[in-house]
């Protein structure tokens, strides 16, 4: 079975060879390291590309791309500068910012998030799930990296 063209796509696609990206292997790297953020603490988008091997914006594209229902706390994934990165439409900002205070994370008076204090990334001692690695890193507290 072949899927018609889209407006633009000069091609058509083959059914079965169709994944959506929220299940694609890449996606679900990053969803199983996301679902490791405790509550009340936060990481980057791209703390989360350099564990899975990707980009910073695959990342932001994997938490765009969640099914409804899913069981990602994706607002715990920020931007590098602590803060809520804005959407073009919708309210997801003001939701994601209003998720994480109920976490107990705090706001500055500029909208950003103290990533010394509530920052996540996965540290050394652990196996890392996303990469099949045994000896991979453990969950440590981000550090002040000035």
């Amino acid at each position: 079975m072949v899927v018609p063209p889209v407006a633009g796509d000069h091609t058509a696609t083959p059914v079965d060879t169709m994944t959506p990206h929220h299940q694609s292997p890449l996606y679900n790297r990053i969803y199983t390291l996301v679902r490791q953020v405790p509550p009340g603490r936060v990481t980057t988008y791209g703390a989360i590309a350099r564990r899975v091997g990707c980009t910073a914006r695959t990342v932001g594209f994997a938490m765009a791309a969640l099914p409804a229902g899913h069981d990602v706390p994706w607002q715990r994934v920020i931007n590098s500068q602590g803060r809520v990165s804005p959407r073009r439409n919708g309210d997801g900002d003001l939701i994601q910012r209003l998720l994480l205070e109920a976490e107990g994370v705090y706001f500055d008076n500029q909208g950003r998030v103290g990533l010394d204090r509530y920052g996540w990334e996965a540290g050394a001692g652990e196996p890392d799930e996303t990469r099949g690695d045994a000896a991979a890193p453990s969950a440590t507290p981000r550090r002040n990296r000035r």
